[in-house]
């Protein structure tokens, strides 16, 4: 969890009592996975009933912010918070997680911000112009013509173009090589940025060194999914009473959902993703857990109130 409220902090700011916001293609066949990812801080317990079931907890929503992807996509760019919120609530309310009614800060425990939008992945990044300027130095120019034996002046010249154009080559495979170098650095850190917005840092760092071993392929599973364009969902539960009366950001939990952008519309895959994922609100997850989200719908019934962020 330290980990977690780690990369959430970086990705938060006061602004009044709100944390700032963070930051499909048709025919593909794969399987919708929904991923989640759920940590909880080490003083925070749900509290149960003599017969075993959760207490109510009461919150209210705030609104983080949407994370905007490279490309235009109505299936998530049209969505607003309050139909978000329309969603989560439900699964929030059969975790028994409760929408303050009245509105009372003074009876409202959890503050449960909510960001959602797109990751910008670096997936293709091996065809970019940089790595075709290495392959093409890699190639080469072909050998100069060497001139017959007798003619020294021929063969000073031929000598002297070899060397230049040898010169040229290396030159050339040098400036490439650093472009690449360059460019795996800026894939390096984008990919260690959306894997904490997806909730991949433990596990990205549980595979690490297991490139060159017979476990290569779980790493690169995780590498790819780091790397795709991701659809995502995070909940951000805050310690509401400290954030009111002492304006003190006290995570409790996070849960992130996720799920691949390519041949998904977000829109339609988003009340199978919340259902699966409430489960785990308020929950370790241990890690990443994934499943392949059912065929059909989720419907979402109608929602008396939601809650509001009380004025300063």
């Amino acid at each position: 969890m330290k980990e977690a409220l780690g990369a959430a902090a970086g990705l938060l700011a006061l602004a009044g009592l709100l944390p700032s916001p963070v930051e499909g293609a048709p025919g593909d066949d794969k399987a919708v996975v929904t991923a989640v990812s759920s940590q909880t801080s080490e003083d925070y317990v749900r509290e149960r009933a003599p017969g075993g079931a959760l207490k109510p907890e009461t919150y209210t929503f705030g609104e983080g912010g949407y994370l905007a992807g490279a490309a235009r996509d109505d299936s998530i760019d049209k969505l607003t918070f309050l139909d978000l919120a329309k969603t989560l609530a439900p699964a929030l309310a059969d975790e028994a997680y409760v929408a303050e009614a009245d509105r009372d800060p003074n009876k409202t425990k959890l503050l449960i911000v909510v960001y959602w939008g797109k990751t910008n992945g670096t997936e293709g990044a091996s065809g970019s112009v940089a790595y075709q300027n290495l392959q093409s130095s890699q190639a080469g120019p072909p050998p100069p013509t060497v001139a017959p034996k007798g003619n020294d002046h021929v063969s000073a010249g031929s000598a002297q173009v070899a060397a230049v154009i040898q010169a040229e080559s290396e030159n050339a495979q040098t400036g490439a090589y650093a472009e690449v170098s360059a460019e795996n650095n800026l894939r390096n850190h984008a990919d260690a940025r959306n894997a904490a917005l997806l909730g991949y840092g433990s596990e990205l760092a549980a595979t690490a060194g297991l490139e060159m071993t017979a476990m290569r392929g779980r790493r690169e599973d995780v590498i790819a999914e780091i790397e795709e364009n991701r659809y995502l969902v995070i909940l951000m539960a805050y310690d509401f009473q400290e954030l009111w009366k002492h304006k003190r950001h006290k995570l409790l939990w996070v849960t992130r959902l996720s799920v691949r952008e390519r041949g998904t519309d977000f829109a339609k895959v988003l009340p199978a993703m919340v259902h699966y994922g409430s489960q785990y609100f308020g929950q370790d997850s241990r890690g990443v857990l994934r499943k392949e989200l059912p065929k059909g719908s989720v419907e979402v019934g109608e929602i008396k109130s939601l809650g509001e962020v009380p004025e300063k």
